[in-house]
């Protein structure tokens, strides 16, 4: 991923964060005929080695799971926050003219091999870890057990596992970095006044990266 120096994401926890609050992730691995894409929800394991591992499942239908071997790569792309940016919103537009449209966007790529597991009691802690994060914030949790057990059964014996320890991280965050201030803030206001929760979330991360920058804030 090409990432300017001024973009670049850094801090693992940051990037951990992105990728846990988006966990809906873009699975490329290296098939028999060439580029296999799948979208997929994962659990981040922060405790399984340096960067941490990603845990999820596919369908058994799905061959992807058949093209795995010790040497076939993969990279897993995390897509956090992004926001359309308007030179309409740059002060800058009034005073010289000199602006242009551009993206924002935040995003993370994880690289590692993955590997498919059909042993039934990691799919089953599997499948608890990947529930539970998501229903631990509704009002009354969804536990696996409370599905029959011959159903949750039915369930597993259609799903094959996939593991993927991560051997490098890879941050982006493109917040308006290289704009002038005066024109950053103009984004952040009128990002801001977007109903749309994105750019509210991209508004705090432009906020966030001028306050990085500026030494006493």
């Amino acid at each position: 991923m090409y990432v300017p120096k001024r973009h670049q994401l850094t801090d693992r926890e940051d990037i951990f964060a992105l990728m846990e609050s988006h966990p809906l992730a873009t699975w490329v691995c290296q098939g028999a005929g060439g580029l296999v894409t799948n979208h997929i929800p994962l659990f981040l394991d922060r405790n399984r080695g340096k960067f941490g591992t990603l845990i999820g499942h596919v369908s058994r239908a799905n061959p992807v799971w058949r093209e795995l071997g010790e040497s076939t790569a993969s990279v897993v792309i995390f897509h956090g926050p992004q926001a359309y940016i308007s030179p309409g919103w740059y002060p800058g537009k009034a005073e010289h003219g000199k602006v242009v449209p551009t993206w924002n966007y935040a995003v993370a790529h994880a690289h590692g091999t993955a590997r498919a597991v059909q042993d039934r009691g990691w799919l089953l802690d599997m499948l608890n870890r990947l529930t539970n994060a998501q229903e631990d914030r509704q009002p009354t949790p969804w536990r696996t057990g409370d599905a029959p057990a011959p159903y949750i059964d039915r369930m597993l014996n259609a799903i094959v596992g996939i593991e993927m320890p991560i051997d490098r991280l890879e941050g982006k965050l493109k917040a308006s970095q290289d704009e002038d201030l005066q024109d950053r803030l103009g984004t952040v206001s009128a990002l801001r006044r977007d109903p749309r929760p994105e750019a509210g979330q991209m508004a705090d991360l432009v906020m966030k990266a001028i306050d990085d920058e500026t030494p006493g804030r």
